[in-house]
């Protein structure tokens, strides 16, 4: 803002005539005193060196009349007031003149301000105009909150009861039992609103529980003003949120929330929720997840380095949960009242059991439908809807093609039902079947809507989410078979299912399904299942191969491919092109590499630059680092070091590392210490320090301290403490306080205490009251419940219970229960036992048993999709990492690499072949014809009638043709490899040893 000169000019002429010729007189102190009301010293300075405006010119006459004054006691008034302005020290105090000079540069600022405000306000007209426009250009946009039907939030019509409505309405909303969760949800929402603030709510269910009616309910705790979204998917959120179109008073639905967080753009789409709820409000969030979502979002995984789901993991940590019970056990009698007015509740109670939701929305006909098919074509039908389940369960999201369907059905049956199945017409019959409409409301496959325009998806199908959840826990310990991967190699095209699926395949130990389904999706453009595939190169021992292969993922936009690399550098001992991979990942926008380039920093014993690297991710969002490096310095006994670093995380955010800096300091025996900072993160909200505390102390045996700690945990919201002072309550003999506390963490809504009764219910030989709390906890979350109660099942001697237990656990997506009881099984001396349990939880992807069984199996080339061990098979080449060679890289087999490269390597090199005259055909079940290629390979210590075959769905040519690899000692003792035709081809088209490495295999 620019100013008048005259006027703060003249107040600095004032100032250096105090100072100057009136030695400082009167002093600023003093002057301060003079004006009603009174001014600070540094306001009065301010004035007299032209920096402040004062507002009140009554004020500044008065500081100016002391001045006045001193300088007429020391005779200064007729004496100039300066030597170039002419005028005098009278005329510069004036009186008159100060009023006239204050109010014109009153009006100028008034003015000034006036302008800038105008500016101001012609700038958010501005903005919002063109925020306006940009909503505007929305796919989806906002709408009163009171204009959306239940129906087109998402929720379930229910059945239409009998006799049946007689407008005969396609969409029938029974009338709504309310529950306690109701009540918790409305408060929670109109506080909100009352308070202005961001809110998260996340209603939390099992399918067909009430999830997305129990929100719509919610909603008329919303002033009708408010606005509600909804997405049609994330990148229309993401669209949303840079349009800004989600302001104060509104509410963002987020039914089904997995589709947003759970994809590609899932972690952009959390970021951007959390940075929306610290703005200001009132503003509601709500969103509906299934628990095995909500746990796939929420649980770190131990073996994933990618930093996957962290931001969703951020901001689901934010939210406010509210968790919806799978049936109405407790409320039956207001189902009952209610279903007096009600056709739709009648029908559903007159069913029988508890389960009212499910059965208002047909889900256990559904299940009926498909366990128990009817007619000739249900066995068909069955078949597809297995085999779409299995692809929905193992991480495949969006709809699926037909042609995925035929190829995968046939492993789902018996070799009687295909031989019976007519080829003309088993596929329209089976899919017939599997469209049928249960109880005229739903039908097992549904058609795709398109995700923009009107219609349905041509040649695809989608599953109803209540078949979805019923295979997650019906086939969790199923592996499909090899028809559903080869189909899914063939025939999906999103590159994120097909990585799901890799992983899938790779975590059951089919590492040559895994293979194949990872360059699938390379070839679709996943960058991610490039490095996945060097990985299982690197795990076979071929370094160069994983190194070109991540060098291609980096080449294809997966800078975390970078990280690998580094590490590989790092293995091979150098130090200095690791770093500078780790510092080329960094740059390319992957934080998290400088956490690794500090650890080789650390490592190397430049312990300044390591920590300088770590302040430096830390600053960069990544305060692991620095808790990282805490920890080294701690193992390596620099405890001053250590807590400095601990210090510096917690100041950047990581509560945790106070966790740590109170353990460090209880090891070092400074309890008084380690408690003060366990109470200090308590105070921040983190009460995990003061409960490892406890433990440490109990461990010490120090019972008193222990329980002091359990309960100041308790004190600052932590009910998982309670059943922790309860266990302790136990041991010491008084049971009665125990369950006490128990049922007070009930009340708290601690679902661990279910654990703690469920023990002491079968201790006390109520096993039938054990198993139903089991479930309980297991419904609500805490499925190892039921493996601790499976434990103590098998040390009693009951085998046949403690298999069903870990087997209802594994349904629950806990196959920890499964590998316990196998281990106990193994001690006991039944390896056969075990080893049946072990491949069980392989199935279910347990990786704890893979290696147990992988270790003792030898299973060197993975398994085949039926469990039996698997022979050497070829490496897929991605098109996206194949060379520059008209033929492509040299796919190797397996286990016999070397043996392959050092046939290839002959001096006696024939004319080369050329390449096929045609691209390589489109994966497809149904063989083109062809000669059948046969590679013999000969090593001395084979035996002569050794047969390798290739399955030809893997061991395709570029021709079409399938190879096959036969082994057996050759005259020389040395390795030779050949290639003969096995078809109806002319014998001239042999094709002699030595050319093997130009023919149109890939360039073997």
């Amino acid at each position: 803002m620019g100013r008048t000169p005259n006027f703060f000019e003249d107040l600095r002429r004032v100032g250096a005539l105090k100072r100057d010729r009136l030695g400082g007189h009167p002093a600023d102190n003093a002057l301060s005193k003079v004006p009603q009301p009174a001014v600070s010293r540094d306001t009065v300075g301010a004035w007299l060196r032209g920096e402040r405006f004062p507002q009140q010119v009554e004020s500044l006459l008065a500081v100016l009349r002391e001045i006045r004054a001193e300088a007429s006691r020391r005779g200064f008034l007729g004496t100039p007031a300066d030597g170039f302005s002419g005028e005098s020290v009278a005329d510069l105090l004036a009186e008159d003149r100060w009023l006239r000079s204050w109010r014109a540069e009153q009006l100028r600022r008034t003015q000034s301000n006036q302008e800038g405000v105008e500016r101001r306000q012609a700038r958010r007209a501005l903005e919002d105009e063109e925020r306006r426009a940009r909503q505007a250009a929305l796919a989806d946009r906002p709408r009163p909150v009171r204009s959306w039907t239940p129906k087109r939030l998402g929720v379930h019509p229910a059945i239409p009861g009998y006799p049946a409505t007689p407008d005969g309405a396609d969409f029938v909303l029974p009338v709504y039992v309310p529950r306690p969760h109701d009540d918790l949800l409305r408060t929670r929402l109109a506080a909100a609103v009352t308070d202005s603030a961001s809110l998260l709510v996340v209603v939390r269910g099992e399918s067909c529980t009430g999830k997305t009616r129990t929100a719509v309910e919610a909603l008329k705790a919303v002033p009708d003003d408010f606005q509600l979204l909804f997405p049609a998917d994330a990148d229309s959120l993401l669209a949303m949120l840079a349009a800004d179109a989600l302001g104060p008073r509104t509410v963002l639905w987020l039914n089904e929330a997995q589709h947003y967080l759970g994809g590609p753009a899932g972690d952009a789409v959390a970021a951007a929720l959390l940075r929306r709820l610290d703005a200001d409000g009132p503003f509601i969030a709500l969103a509906t997840l299934w628990p095995d979502h909500d746990t796939a979002l929420t649980t770190a995984s131990a073996s994933s380095q990618d930093g996957s789901h962290r931001q969703a993991r951020a901001l689901l940590a934010q939210a406010h949960y509210v968790h919806l019970p799978a049936s109405f056990t407790e409320h039956l009698d207001s189902v009952r009242r209610a279903a007096g007015h009600d056709a739709s509740l009648a029908t559903a109670l007159e069913a029988g059991g508890t389960d009212i939701t499910q059965t208002l929305t047909a889900g256990p006909d559904l299940v009926a439908h498909y366990e128990r098919p009817g007619g000739p074509h249900g066995v068909y039908g069955k078949a597809l809807i297995s085999a779409v389940m299995d692809a929905h369960r193992l991480g495949v999201t969006g709809p699926l093609p037909l042609a995925f369907l035929h190829d995968a059905a046939p492993g789902y049956l018996t070799r009687s039902e295909r031989a019976t199945a007519d080829p003309d017409t088993w596929f329209t019959a089976a899919l017939t079947h599997a469209r049928t409409l249960i109880k005229q409301t739903i039908r097992p496959f549904q058609d795709a809507p398109r995700s923009s325009g009107i219609g349905a998806l041509p040649g695809v199908v989608a599953l109803a989410d209540y078949l979805q959840q019923h295979g997650r826990r019906t086939r969790r310990l199923l592996c499909p078979p090899a028809t559903f991967w080869n189909a899914a190699t063939h025939h999906l095209t999103n590159p994120d299912d097909l990585t799901h699926l890799a992983d899938a395949a790779h975590g059951r130990y089919r590492l040559r399904h895994a293979a194949h389904l990872y360059r699938a999706a390379a070839d679709a453009g996943g960058s991610y299942a490039l490095a996945r595939l060097a990985d299982m190169r690197k795990e076979a021992g071929d370094r160069e191969e994983a190194e070109r292969l991540y060098r291609a993922a980096v080449n294809a936009g997966n800078t975390f491919a970078l990280k690998w690399l580094a590490d590989m550098r790092e293995e091979a001992g150098d130090q200095e092109g690791a770093e500078r991979l780790a510092r080329q990942a960094f740059d390319a926008g992957e934080r998290y590499a400088l956490t690794r380039l500090a650890d080789m920093r650390e490592r190397a014993g430049d312990q300044e630059g390591a920590e300088r690297l770590a302040h430096e991710a830390a600053d960069a969002g990544d305060t692991e680092a620095l808790t990282r490096l805490a920890e080294l310095r701690e193992k390596a006994g620099d405890q001053e070091g250590a807590e400095r670093l601990y210090r510096a995380a917690t100041d950047a955010g990581d509560t945790l590392a106070l966790t740590w800096l109170a353990q460090m300091r209880e090891k070092a025996g400074d309890q008084a210490g380690a408690e003060r900072i366990a109470n200090e993160a308590a105070s921040a909200g983190m009460t995990y320090p003061l409960t490892r505390l406890a433990d440490m102390r109990k461990k010490a045996g120090d019972q008193a301290g222990a329980e002091r700690l359990y309960r100041a945990a308790a004190d600052a919201g932590d009910t998982d403490a309670l059943t922790l002072l309860a266990d302790m309550q136990e041991e010491a003999g008084d049971k009665e306080g125990a369950e006490r506390i128990v049922r007070q963490a009930l009340g708290a809504g601690e679902l661990h205490a279910l654990r703690w009764l469920t023990h002491m219910r079968e201790k006390a030989g109520d096993r039938e009251g054990a198993e139903r709390l089991a479930r309980q906890a297991a419904d609500a979350g805490d499925t190892d419940v039921l493996t601790r109660l499976a434990e103590l099942r098998e040390k009693a001697g009951d085998q046949e219970g403690a298999e069903r237990l870990a087997r209802q656990a594994a349904d629950a997506e806990d196959t920890d229960a499964l590998t316990q009881l196998a281990e106990l099984r193994e001690v006991a001396g039944n390896p056969e036992e075990a080893e049946r349990l072990y491949r069980a939880a392989v199935d279910a992807g347990d990786t704890f048993a893979l290696m147990w069984l992988a270790a003792r199996k030898n299973w060197r080339y993975g398994l085949e999709a039926d469990g039996t061990a698997a022979g050497p098979w070829l490496w897929p080449e991605p098109r996206t990492a194949a060379s520059d060679s008209p033929y492509g890289r040299t796919p190797r087999y397996l286990g016999l690499r070397v043996a392959l490269r050092r046939a290839l390597r002959t001096r006696h090199v024939a004319q080369p072949v050329p390449p096929c005259p045609r691209p390589p055909p489109a994966p497809s079940l149904t063989r083109p014809p062809g000669p059948k290629l046969t590679y013999e390979l000969r090593p001395p210590a084979t035996r002569a009638q050794d047969s390798i075959p290739i399955p030809p769905a893997l061991a395709e040519d570029r021709c079409g043709r399938e190879p096959q690899l036969r082994g057996g000692p050759g005259r020389s003792g040395r390795h030779s490899l050949r290639l003969r035709t096995a078809s109806t081809a002319p014998a001239s088209a042999a094709i002699p040893p030595p050319i093997i490495g130009t023919t149109c295999i890939d360039a073997l």
